[in-house]
């Protein structure tokens, strides 16, 4: 395995060198210190992070990708789901949907105060022009 910098796995990844330094302070990829102080990852970190990007994509936490750390180091993507993969999904998507719902009430309590506050063809209630360029 080679060692690899963090600006490489940056680039190769498409993460930036924050991003890695924020996985590895939660323990979801490791380092190794040259003797100048650089970071040096072994080659396969690449693959970790594509696959920490893929959960995080999905709506997972950085507390929700440890369940997957078994399997972090393959395909994650095409990997038969576990019984706590499982879980760990629907819980997330079960408090994503409500803050959906939160953010709809929100938005509609706000739409009812604009149509009491204004007329019908008031321009509060148009939506806005876009921007002249």
């Amino acid at each position: 395995m080679t060692a690899v910098r963090i600006g490489a796995v940056a680039k190769a990844t498409g993460c930036t060198p924050r991003a890695l330094r924020h996985y590895e302070e939660h323990g979801l990829i490791a380092s190794a210190r040259a003797a100048n102080g650089y970071r040096e990852y072994d080659d396969a970190v690449v693959t970790r992070v594509r696959n920490i990007r893929h959960l995080l994509d999905a709506g997972l936490t950085l507390d929700d990708v440890r369940i997957f750390l078994p399997c972090l180091d393959g395909d994650v993507a095409s990997a038969p789901p576990s019984v706590a993969g499982l879980r760990v999904g629907r819980e997330r998507l079960a408090v994503l949907d409500a803050r959906i719902a939160a953010q709809v009430a929100v938005r509609d309590r706000l739409a009812a105060a604009l149509q009491a506050a204004a007329p019908a063809h008031s321009p509060l209630l148009s939506p806005p022009s876009p921007p002249v360029r």
